[in-house]
C-alpha cells in the first residue's frame, strides 16, 4: 500500500490573508539546481524575477531559511514564497457575514469579487477578505461562486473539517437555489428541468453543450413577471435549482433555453471586456438559499440571501449602471 507523502508546514504567515505558494520539486527531471527549475516552472514571471527572488532571500525551505539559488536540485523537496501581489481595484460593496460560528463561516458575496485567490483577483476575495476581517487565518472555501454571481458560500474554520463539508457538494447533499433576472418568454413552458451534457476546455472562457450523457440538470421555474414599455415579453424573475455543478452551469441552460440572464457577459455571446473597475450592471443572479445538514454538528441549517437583483429593484438604473447600492444586489 503506497503511503501518503507528508507535506511540511508553511514556514512563512500569510500576507493580506493570502497563503504563500508552496512548490514541490518533482521525482523525476533534468535540472541541476532548484533555481533551474523555477525560473521554467514560473516561466511566465521571467528568470529576473525569479533572480531577484533569490536574491532578495524570498524563496525558503521548510526549515524557514533562504534557499540558495544554486543549491542542488533535491526531488521531493518543498520550497514556498510569496507571489507579488497583482494591483488590484478594491470591489466596494460590503461582504456580509451571515452566520459564525466555531466550524463554518457564511457569507453572503457580492458581485464582482471572486471566492478565492485565482489569476489577477488575488488579495481582493472573499476568503482573503474573510481571513483578515475576522482573523480566521486557517479559513478555507467549502465551494465556490463565479466572480460575478453574488450570493452565499460556504467557508470551514478548521482545516481538518473542511474535507467533511467538501463532501456535501460533492455527494449533492446541498440544496442550492439561485435567482435570476432574465427575459420573460410567454411562450415557454415552466416549470421545467433542463438536462444537457456541458464541458468546460481549460484556457476557453464558455463552457458549451455537447451531445451525450447529460451531466448537468437544472431546475426552473416562473417566480413572476412583469412587462417593459416598448419592448416585447417583459422581464422575469426565476428560482434557478441545479441538480448538479457543471461550470456556469445555470448561465448555459437559461441562454438555451433563449433567456439569457440580464448582465451575463459571456453567454449567448462573449462581449468585450469591461475595464477594470468598472462595477455597473451586475450579472443578474444570485446564490439565494443553502440547506444542509451539518456534517459535523448534525444540526439542520437553512440560509438566506438578503440582497435584492438590481435590475428587478429597477431596471432602468441597472441598464443605466447607475444602481450601485448593496441594497440592489451589490
Amino acid at each position: 500500500m503506497r503511503r501518503k507523502s507528508h507535506t511540511p508546514p508553511s514556514p512563512l504567515p500569510q500576507r493580506h490573508g493570502v497563503d504563500p505558494v508552496r512548490v514541490r520539486l518533482p521525482a523525476a527531471g533534468t535540472w541541476r539546481t532548484v533555481r533551474e527549475h523555477l525560473v521554467e516552472r514560473l516561466s511566465g514571471a521571467g528568470a529576473g524575477v525569479v533572480d531577484g527572488m533569490f536574491d532578495a532571500g524570498r524563496i525558503v525551505g521548510a526549515d524557514g531559511r533562504p534557499v540558495a539559488a544554486d543549491a542542488p536540485y533535491v526531488p521531493g523537496l518543498f520550497v514556498w514564497f510569496h507571489r507579488d501581489l497583482p494591483d488590484e481595484v478594491p470591489v466596494p460593496f460590503p461582504l456580509e457575514v451571515v452566520h459564525r460560528d466555531e466550524h463554518i463561516v457564511v457569507a453572503d458575496k457580492p458581485h464582482f469579487l471572486a471566492t478565492t485567490p485565482r489569476g489577477s483577483h488575488v488579495a481582493e476575495t472573499a476568503l482573503a477578505r474573510l481571513r483578515r476581517e475576522l482573523d480566521l487565518p486557517a479559513l478555507t472555501a467549502a465551494h465556490r461562486l463565479d466572480r460575478l454571481t453574488a450570493g452565499l458560500v460556504l467557508f470551514t474554520v478548521r482545516p481538518e473539517e473542511r474535507g467533511a463539508y467538501q463532501t456535501l457538494f460533492r455527494d449533492r447533499r446541498v440544496r442550492k437555489e439561485y435567482e435570476a433576472v432574465a427575459p420573460y418568454d410567454p411562450a415557454l413552458p415552466l416549470p421545467r428541468t433542463v438536462r444537457s451534457r456541458i464541458v468546460k476546455e481549460r484556457g476557453v472562457l464558455t463552457a458549451r453543450e455537447v451531445p451525450g450523457e447529460p451531466n448537468a440538470v437544472s431546475r426552473v421555474e416562473l417566480v413572476e413577471h412583469r412587462d417593459r414599455p416598448g419592448e416585447p415579453g417583459g422581464l422575469a424573475r426565476y428560482r434557478l435549482t441545479p441538480a448538479t455543478g457543471q461550470t456556469h452551469q445555470l448561465r448555459v441552460h437559461m441562454a438555451a433555453l433563449g433567456l439569457p440572464i440580464l448582465g451575463d457577459p459571456l453567454y449567448p455571446e462573449v462581449t468585450a471586456p469591461v475595464p477594470a473597475g468598472d462595477f455597473r450592471r451586475p450579472l443578474q443572479l444570485l446564490a439565494r438559499s443553502l440547506e444542509f445538514t451539518d456534517p459535523v454538528t448534525g444540526e439542520e441549517h437553512r440560509f438566506r440571501s438578503g440582497r435584492v437583483l438590481a435590475a428587478w429593484a429597477c431596471h432602468a438604473r441597472w441598464a443605466a449602471g447607475t444602481d450601485d447600492g448593496p441594497s440592489a444586489g451589490q
